[in-house]
């Protein structure tokens, strides 16, 4: 059994160019192919965020193959990191040494709302049954009960916190010390991510503090203006709420 991927994103969200070697070249579906790597700065889909895109390049041949999105958990690579190449792409030879080029743009502003969602959710301090992160807006949607939530009065609270510049950082913690303390779990439907029996910590100074397997900003600053664009009633207690960049 070959090791699973380094995942360099993990530990600095800011990395966008590595060199890796190729583990293997896999067939996919309607002809398109995937590449494994055994490190990569590429964050797969997962967790609401969307996996990145961007290119490798043959170090010996000079080959460019475009990243159209980043997978894990795939039937064909279980528990893998697959690099999905654009169709057409000529495929890498396993072994080959490559340079990894993300969409750096793309991934900031993927950093950036991921991070704002985190402090929205401890504005809104109810159950999250569902969220996404785009490039120009995300949204949460939060298991409320009949309750008047106002646009306005949030988002002048949310950008009060994203203007303090508070300090966002990681931790490890066991699948264990997770299980001892419960309420660290925000989201009702999706099992934080686990590494190896253990579990990343995302914590916003003075916030928050929450399992995530995302990647996010330094300090809150980065994110910039935001505002609620829109609070919709999905349910009896389903309340979705958008936020964009300004």
């Amino acid at each position: 059994m070959t090791e699973k991927t380094e995942e360099l994103f993990r530990e600095n969200a800011y990395l966008k160019e590595a060199q890796a070697c190729v583990k293997d070249v896999i067939d996919l579906d309607d002809g398109a192919c995937g590449v494994l790597l055994d490190r990569t700065v590429f964050y797969p889909l997962g967790g609401g965020q969307p996996g990145d895109t961007g290119h490798l390049i043959d170090l010996e041949s000079n080959n460019r193959v475009d990243v159209i999105d980043t997978r894990k958990n795939l039937p064909q690579a279980s528990g893998e990191i697959v690099h999905l190449l654009a169709p057409g792409s000529v495929p890498l030879a396993s072994g080959a040494k490559v340079s990894l080029h993300i969409d750096w743009e793309r991934r900031y502003k993927h950093m950036r709302m991921h991070s704002c969602m985190h402090l929205l959710s401890a504005i809104l301090p109810w159950p999250v049954t569902g969220g996404q992160v785009g490039t120009e807006s995300g949204r949460i949607d939060f298991d409320i009960p009949e309750a008047i939530l106002d646009k306005q009065e949030i988002t002048e609270k949310l950008n009060q916190l994203i203007q303090k510049d508070s300090k966002v950082t990681s931790r490890w913690i066991s699948a264990q010390e997770l299980a001892d303390n419960p309420s660290l779990v925000k989201t009702m439907s999706v099992k934080p991510p686990t590494t190896g029996g253990r579990v990343r910590l995302i914590e916003i100074e003075n916030c928050d503090l929450q399992p995530c397997g995302g990647t996010h900003v330094k300090q809150t600053a980065e994110i910039g203006k935001v505002e609620i664009r829109k609070i919709e009633k999905k349910g009896a207690q389903n309340r979705r709420v958008r936020i964009a960049f300004l």
